[in-house]
Protein backbone atom coordinates (compact mmCIF):
# COMPACT_ATOMS: atom_id res chain seq x y z
CA UNK A 1 0.00 0.00 0.00
CA UNK A 2 1.75 2.74 -1.60
CA UNK A 3 5.30 3.66 -0.41
CA UNK A 4 5.04 1.70 3.42
CA UNK A 5 4.35 -2.10 4.38
CA UNK A 6 3.29 -3.11 7.58
CA UNK A 7 4.23 -6.43 8.85
CA UNK A 8 4.07 -8.49 12.51
CA UNK A 9 7.35 -9.37 14.32
CA UNK A 10 5.38 -11.26 17.58
CA UNK A 11 2.63 -9.54 19.18
CA UNK A 12 4.16 -5.89 17.71
CA UNK A 13 2.48 -4.30 14.10
CA UNK A 14 5.85 -2.84 12.44
CA UNK A 15 5.54 -0.28 9.60
CA UNK A 16 8.48 0.08 7.24
CA UNK A 17 8.84 3.07 4.62
CA UNK A 18 10.77 2.50 1.34
CA UNK A 19 10.95 5.80 -0.76
CA UNK A 20 9.14 5.96 -4.17
CA UNK A 21 12.19 7.40 -6.19
CA UNK A 22 15.39 5.88 -4.17
CA UNK A 23 18.65 8.25 -5.04
CA UNK A 24 21.38 7.08 -6.82
CA UNK A 25 23.94 5.95 -4.25
CA UNK A 26 26.79 6.16 -6.91
CA UNK A 27 26.33 10.02 -8.21
CA UNK A 28 29.37 12.28 -8.86
CA UNK A 29 28.70 13.99 -5.93
CA UNK A 30 28.25 10.77 -3.43
CA UNK A 31 31.51 9.42 -4.98
CA UNK A 32 33.50 12.04 -3.84
CA UNK A 33 31.92 12.71 -0.24
CA UNK A 34 33.07 9.45 0.46
CA UNK A 35 36.26 9.73 -1.00
CA UNK A 36 37.24 12.87 0.67
CA UNK A 37 35.32 11.26 3.63
CA UNK A 38 38.17 8.51 3.21
CA UNK A 39 40.47 11.02 3.07
CA UNK A 40 40.27 12.99 6.14
CA UNK A 41 39.52 10.04 7.98
CA UNK A 42 42.82 8.72 7.00
CA UNK A 43 44.78 11.84 7.71
CA UNK A 44 43.26 11.94 11.52
CA UNK A 45 45.87 9.30 12.75
CA UNK A 46 48.71 10.50 11.04
CA UNK A 47 48.31 14.01 13.19
CA UNK A 48 48.98 12.04 16.12
CA UNK A 49 47.61 13.64 19.82
CA UNK A 50 47.32 16.86 17.88
CA UNK A 51 43.24 16.54 17.29
CA UNK A 52 42.81 15.91 21.28
CA UNK A 53 44.75 19.16 22.10
CA UNK A 54 43.58 21.34 19.43
CA UNK A 55 39.63 20.42 19.79
CA UNK A 56 39.92 19.80 23.81
CA UNK A 57 36.57 22.20 23.99
CA UNK A 58 34.56 20.15 22.11
CA UNK A 59 30.70 19.44 23.47
CA UNK A 60 30.92 16.45 26.36
CA UNK A 61 28.87 13.76 23.93
CA UNK A 62 31.28 14.54 20.96
CA UNK A 63 34.36 12.62 20.41
CA UNK A 64 37.64 14.04 19.07
CA UNK A 65 37.55 12.57 15.93
CA UNK A 66 33.71 13.57 15.32
CA UNK A 67 34.56 16.66 16.24
CA UNK A 68 37.33 17.00 13.83
CA UNK A 69 35.79 15.06 10.87
CA UNK A 70 32.87 17.98 11.19
CA UNK A 71 35.44 21.12 11.04
CA UNK A 72 37.08 19.33 8.17
CA UNK A 73 34.30 17.82 5.86
CA UNK A 74 32.82 20.85 4.44
CA UNK A 75 35.88 23.30 3.74
CA UNK A 76 38.89 21.10 3.59
CA UNK A 77 37.85 18.46 0.59
CA UNK A 78 37.83 19.79 -2.41
CA UNK A 79 35.27 18.79 -4.82
CA UNK A 80 35.92 20.59 -7.40
CA UNK A 81 37.99 18.35 -9.96
CA UNK A 82 37.40 15.05 -11.40
CA UNK A 83 38.45 13.17 -7.87
CA UNK A 84 38.40 15.12 -4.21
CA UNK A 85 41.49 16.30 -2.70
CA UNK A 86 42.65 17.50 0.60
CA UNK A 87 43.21 21.32 0.76
CA UNK A 88 45.78 21.64 2.90
CA UNK A 89 45.09 25.32 3.30
CA UNK A 90 41.63 24.47 4.87
CA UNK A 91 42.85 21.95 7.39
CA UNK A 92 41.53 22.39 10.84
CA UNK A 93 43.59 20.83 13.38
CA UNK A 94 42.53 23.08 16.29
CA UNK A 95 38.82 24.69 17.30
CA UNK A 96 38.40 26.55 20.30
CA UNK A 97 38.17 29.81 22.20
CA UNK A 98 41.25 31.55 22.18
CA UNK A 99 42.43 34.16 20.12
CA UNK A 100 43.99 32.93 16.40
CA UNK A 101 47.77 33.06 16.87
CA UNK A 102 49.37 36.11 14.42
CA UNK A 103 51.80 34.71 12.61
CA UNK A 104 53.86 37.20 10.67
CA UNK A 105 55.94 34.93 8.11
CA UNK A 106 57.17 31.67 7.74
CA UNK A 107 60.90 31.11 5.91
CA UNK A 108 62.12 27.83 4.88
CA UNK A 109 66.07 27.39 5.29
CA UNK A 110 68.96 24.77 5.58
CA UNK A 111 68.09 24.79 9.10
CA UNK A 112 64.36 23.91 8.80
CA UNK A 113 60.71 26.09 9.21
CA UNK A 114 60.95 29.22 11.13
CA UNK A 115 57.35 30.56 12.09
CA UNK A 116 57.35 34.11 13.62
CA UNK A 117 54.25 35.16 15.33
CA UNK A 118 53.11 37.54 17.84
CA UNK A 119 52.64 37.00 21.01
CA UNK A 120 49.64 39.38 21.45
CA UNK A 121 50.20 40.00 25.15
CA UNK A 122 47.46 42.73 25.04
CA UNK A 123 44.91 40.92 24.79
CA UNK A 124 44.44 39.78 28.04
CA UNK A 125 42.75 36.82 27.35
CA UNK A 126 46.38 35.23 26.53
CA UNK A 127 49.04 34.18 28.94
CA UNK A 128 52.71 34.16 28.49
CA UNK A 129 52.38 30.56 30.01
CA UNK A 130 50.18 29.47 26.80
CA UNK A 131 51.73 26.74 24.95
CA UNK A 132 52.12 27.81 20.84
CA UNK A 133 52.14 24.73 19.21
CA UNK A 134 53.51 24.47 15.97
CA UNK A 135 53.55 21.63 13.28
CA UNK A 136 54.41 20.82 8.98
CA UNK A 137 52.55 17.94 7.58
CA UNK A 138 54.88 16.65 4.88
CA UNK A 139 53.96 14.90 1.69
CA UNK A 140 56.22 11.82 2.90
CA UNK A 141 53.73 11.53 5.61
CA UNK A 142 55.68 12.71 8.13
CA UNK A 143 54.55 14.94 11.00
CA UNK A 144 56.53 17.21 12.86
CA UNK A 145 55.54 19.36 16.07
CA UNK A 146 57.42 22.03 17.82
CA UNK A 147 56.02 23.55 21.43
CA UNK A 148 57.04 26.81 23.10
CA UNK A 149 55.56 28.90 25.67
CA UNK A 150 53.54 31.75 24.27
CA UNK A 151 56.62 33.96 26.26
CA UNK A 152 55.88 37.93 26.76
CA UNK A 153 58.07 39.44 24.08
CA UNK A 154 56.85 41.37 21.08
CA UNK A 155 57.47 39.00 18.27
CA UNK A 156 58.91 35.46 18.80
CA UNK A 157 59.72 32.65 16.57
CA UNK A 158 59.47 29.10 16.80
CA UNK A 159 62.01 26.62 14.52
CA UNK A 160 60.67 23.29 12.94
CA UNK A 161 64.24 21.57 12.64
CA UNK A 162 62.77 19.41 9.52
CA UNK A 163 65.79 19.16 6.83
CA UNK A 164 66.65 18.24 3.36
CA UNK A 165 62.79 19.50 1.83
CA UNK A 166 61.61 21.75 -0.34
CA UNK A 167 58.24 23.87 -0.15
CA UNK A 168 56.67 21.45 -2.31
CA UNK A 169 57.24 18.56 0.10
CA UNK A 170 55.43 21.02 2.71
CA UNK A 171 52.12 20.41 2.56
CA UNK A 172 50.97 22.79 5.32
CA UNK A 173 52.34 24.26 8.64
CA UNK A 174 49.72 25.51 11.29
CA UNK A 175 50.38 26.77 14.25
CA UNK A 176 47.48 27.03 17.51
CA UNK A 177 47.90 27.90 20.88
CA UNK A 178 46.67 26.08 24.06
CA UNK A 179 46.62 26.75 27.56
CA UNK A 180 49.26 25.47 29.55
CA UNK A 181 46.56 23.06 31.69
CA UNK A 182 45.47 21.94 28.38
CA UNK A 183 42.32 23.39 28.94
CA UNK A 184 41.73 25.60 26.34
CA UNK A 185 42.84 25.93 22.68
CA UNK A 186 42.92 28.36 19.86
CA UNK A 187 41.85 28.22 16.30
CA UNK A 188 44.15 26.89 13.87
CA UNK A 189 46.03 29.66 11.62
CA UNK A 190 47.52 28.47 8.72
CA UNK A 191 50.80 29.34 7.46
CA UNK A 192 52.24 29.85 3.84
CA UNK A 193 56.16 29.47 3.86
CA UNK A 194 57.96 32.07 2.08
Amino acid sequence: MGNFVTTRLGKKNIVRAKAFEPRDAKSEAQVKQREGFKMIGELYPALGSIPAEGFVQRPANTSVYVAFMAANMPEAIDKSGETSVIDYSKLIVSDGSLSKVIVTEATLDETGITVRYLPSLKNELNKPTDEIVTLALLASGELWVERQPRGNELTDSILIPVTNVTATDVLGVYVFAKRADGSKSSKTAYVQIS
